[in-house]
């Protein structure tokens, strides 16, 4: 047998326990970093490497923390940087699965029937109000249309 093969017994061995008791935990990746073996086999490559790695994280944080004010997707290009910092570096890597836990219980309150019902009527209620000051604006100054229709 080749050692692929083995490599997945031996994984699907590990997982069979958990999967038989009916956890659905996932098995969070451990920490550390992700650099490939010849590279952390040599201290400067290894740490050439970060230094690499830091810095293209850090381009990709500055592009999305610039993107925050000016059109573009600014949260996200922020987590794609963190995430490259994650590959490499530890405080990363928990910072995003403390995010990930996070959005993941947002996601899971937003689902809720109470907390739906709740932003629903709020919404509806908020464009009501909206479209109420908007009639009284028309009401009392007019629409003014920047260029002529009667032309």
């Amino acid at each position: 047998m080749n050692a692929e093969s083995d490599e997945r017994s031996e994984a699907a061995e590990k997982a069979a326990p958990e999967s038989a008791a009916g956890g659905t935990a996932k098995v969070e990746r451990e920490l550390g970093s992700r650099a490939p073996g010849f590279i952390k086999s040599s201290r400067t490559l290894h740490l050439s490497w970060q230094v690499g790695v830091f810095i293209v994280g850090l381009a990709v944080v500055v592009a999305g923390i610039i993107m925050l004010p000016l059109p573009g997707p600014g949260w996200l290009v922020i987590f794609g940087g963190m995430a490259i910092w994650a590959t490499e570096f530890v405080w990363a890597q928990l910072v995003l699965r403390w995010t990930r836990r996070k959005v993941t219980e947002a996601a899971q309150r937003a689902l809720d029937p109470k907390v739906r019902r709740r932003n629903i009527i709020l919404t509806s209620v908020g464009l009501v109000i909206i479209a109420v000051l908007v009639g009284i604006y028309v009401w009392k100054f007019g629409i003014t249309m920047p260029w002529k229709i009667s032309e």
